[in-house]
């Protein structure tokens, strides 16, 4: 099998909130949008993946632990702390935690969803 292209699929209970966090908070380009009788989407890009928002999850206020949301969307960026300063002016509250390995920061989506931030350097070391 090859492989064409990348998603992920994530089922939300506040749909638009979750739409507008992904495209004006994190920045992220709208590919496609379908609203019809039968479904309803946004397709993010996301760098060589898409992230497809769509109706049908479920909400939990101040965050899911892992046990609940076992996925979490991590970005890739080139500044951790700049980008987490950028969050902040969008009103996103990340935590930033520095590891042996490498610096992130930990935030949620209106949902309740695990998202992060990783730097790239040393990513893959």
């Amino acid at each position: 099998m090859q492989v064409e292209t990348f998603g992920i699929i994530l089922n939300t209970e506040h749909y638009a909130a979750c739409v507008g966090f992904y495209r004006d908070a994190l920045g992220l380009k709208v590919m496609f949008e379908k609203a019809t009788e039968e479904e309803r989407l946004t397709c993010f890009d996301m760098g060589g993946a898409y992230l497809m928002v769509e109706p049908g999850g479920r909400a939990s206020t101040g965050g899911k632990p892992p046990g609940d949301c076992p996925s979490k969307l991590r970005f890739n960026v080139a500044d951790v702390e700049a980008a987490v300063a950028e969050l902040a002016r969008r009103g996103v509250q990340a935590e930033v935690r520095r590891r042996p390995w490498g610096v992130t920061a930990e935030f949620f989506d209106p949902d309740g969803n695990r998202c992060a931030l990783r730097g790239v350097a040393g990513f893959g070391e």
